[in-house]
């Protein structure tokens, strides 16, 4: 995802990533996010079953953003239907990006103002 890491840093945030689901798990467990992109094709655990274990711990409100390469809307269905709360398809747009990220933001997550995209 080095390319959603810059879109993200384009738009003020401080990303962070993992190499895999079981790591993403991990990280939502110590760590102290507001969100969560979520690659669906990640390797030893996938996005499905990554999103299931964090709404099975205790942050099962945290808002987890799917982001595929699948683009018809079964996928987007399913990845719904699996527990995620929105869906992104790549290659991902810096306004779709944006405009996900001030859906599920809570407003003392998201930076200052900055320039028109």
């Amino acid at each position: 995802m080095p390319e959603t890491h810059g879109l993200l840093r384009k738009l003020g945030y401080q990303p962070s990533a993992v190499a895999n689901g079981a790591e993403a798990v991990d990280a939502v467990r110590h760590g102290a996010y507001d969100l969560v992109l979520m690659d669906i094709g990640m390797p030893v655990m996938d996005g499905f079953d990554a999103t299931r274990c964090i709404r099975g711990s205790d942050r099962p409100n945290m808002p987890i953003i799917a982001l595929t390469a699948d683009a018809m809307p079964a996928d987007r269905d399913r990845c719904l239907r699996e527990g995620m709360n929105d869906y992104l398809s790549k290659p991902v747009d810096l306004r779709q990006l944006a405009d996900v990220l001030q859906r599920w933001l809570p407003a003392s997550a998201r930076p200052g103002p900055r320039e028109p995209i």
